[in-house]
């Protein structure tokens, strides 16, 4: 009897309480878009955590076997990570959509990083970020944004339900 109640005890402080709440204090996307001066080209890095985006891929692609984290996997999970993101992020800008190449993602500590980078575009005025990343998966998603034009930087958040913020330089 004694074996099972520090088995139990020793289950509880490695996953918790039953019925308790996972430990994830907040969710949250940072994406890095830079106007390169010298290309003209935007290159966009977007981090999100691991766990968050396997399960919205999830919910996404409901059959199918999501793993963000195994090499192995990655030529399946890559058309899945850049349909996602193409279709909850875009940039804008003299009003039209700025076409981004997907270059492609990797895992880091706890995050997938994935990235974008755009054809040549005029030195902006105005940009308009449009964005719902992950909101389908938590209403309490938090998504940054710190964009560079000439050296200046500018930050700006979105969370649910808002989806599109303006910067100017």
């Amino acid at each position: 009897m004694n074996f099972y109640f520090h088995k139990l005890l020793l289950c509880m402080l490695l996953f918790g309480m039953p019925n308790e709440k996972p430990l994830h204090p907040f969710y949250v996307s940072v994406t890095e878009i830079t106007h390169n001066e010298s290309s003209k080209n935007f290159e966009v890095i977007t981090k999100i955590f691991t766990d968050d985006f396997e399960h919205t891929l999830r919910i996404a692609n409901p059959n199918v076997r999501i793993d963000l984290i195994r090499m192995e996997m990655y030529e399946q999970m890559s058309p899945l990570v850049e349909k996602y993101i193409r279709q909850h992020f875009q940039i804008i800008v003299e009003k039209k959509i700025v076409a981004l190449n997907f270059v492609g993602f990797e895992q880091e500590e706890e995050g997938i990083l994935c990235y974008f980078e755009s054809s040549p575009v005029k030195t902006p005025k105005t940009i308009e970020i449009k964005a719902d990343l992950l909101y389908e998966y938590k209403k309490e998603q938090l998504n940054l944004f710190h964009v560079r034009v000439q050296g200046k930087r500018i930050s700006q958040k979105l969370n649910y339900p808002k989806n599109k913020i303006v910067f100017e330089f």
